[in-house]
């Protein structure tokens, strides 16, 4: 199995030009692999992603595209026979099978590049398929959510981010019940990813529909989370970052309630406020 964070040395370089200071050691490194992902034997998508966690991943992947929307669509997800110029087992080429009467991937889905760690849809045929239609609607799901809850969610996620905590170089995402509890958060180096694991496991634990959960992230709110959050049913999306305009579009058009720049006591809400409780001190000064 590909490791998690790899160590590798360092040239450290400090000082203000009067004292300088310059020593080598060794520093942790977030790791990052190709994933071959397959359907039934045929290559579908190769994905750049921290090593782990990576049946999950493949789960939320093909639950974001459309391809699966429960745990018994799948029959099996096996590691193929893949092996490095020194003949060691890579654990970089995952097949799953699809249970008997699930249809196939659609030619759409194919991605025609690989999907760098930054990248969710990218080598799309054209931006109609990423709209894919979804089996979990959020717009109706009543959930409601406080300023004072939303406020803990990048802490709570943050103090869970141990591998970030030793190379600073991971995304994170984390799924939530309205009340703030974290119920699952994983790390990769791309944020598309880190969905994906969180999803997946959602999925493997039988909790897709995800009703009445947040679906926080530690970046940006980009049109592939939120295209993600649709297709699992999760009625929130919070990022600590900001959206883009297609996210905020995608949002309103599927109503997920979309909040940004979700930092300290502030935060911005772009789609379906009548979700935000304004409940806390400072709107009860307000009032």
């Amino acid at each position: 199995m590909g490791r998690i964070t790899v160590r590798r040395p360092v040239l450290a370089l400090s000082g203000d030009g009067e004292r300088p200071c310059e020593r080598r050691r060794p520093d942790a490194l977030a790791g990052e692999e190709p994933l071959e992902l397959r359907v039934d034997g045929e290559p579908l998508a190769v994905t750049m992603r921290t090593p782990g966690a990576d049946v999950e991943l493949a789960h939320g992947f093909l639950l974001g595209e459309g391809v699966i929307g429960s745990r018994a669509d799948v029959s099996a997800a096996r590691f193929c026979d893949s092996r490095d110029a020194d003949g060691r087992h890579t654990y970089n080429v995952l097949d799953v099978r699809l249970a008997p009467g699930v249809p196939p991937p659609r030619p759409d889905v194919r991605r025609s590049v690989y999907t760098t760690s930054s990248c969710g849809v990218c080598g799309k045929a054209s931006l109609d398929a990423v709209r894919t239609s979804t089996r979990y609607p959020p717009a109706s799901d009543p959930v409601t959510v406080s300023t004072a809850v939303l406020t803990g969610l990048p802490p709570t996620l943050r103090a869970a981010q141990r591998v970030f905590a030793a190379t600073g170089g991971l995304h994170a995402a984390g799924l939530f019940t309205a009340d703030g509890e974290l119920l699952v958060a994983r790390e990769d180096v791309g944020r598309h990813n880190a969905v994906d694991k969180v999803l997946g496991h959602a999925l493997l634990d039988d909790r897709v529909p995800a009703t009445g959960r947040v679906l926080m992230v530690s970046g940006r709110a980009s049109f592939e989370l939120v295209q993600k959050a649709v297709m699992a049913g999760v009625p929130m999306l919070a990022a600590v970052s900001a959206p883009s305009s297609l996210a905020v579009e995608l949002a309103v058009e599927a109503g997920v309630t979309l909040v940004g720049f979700l930092r300290g006591s502030t935060m911005n809400v772009y789609a379906r406020a009548d979700r935000i409780e304004r409940r806390g001190r400072w709107w009860s000064d307000l009032a």
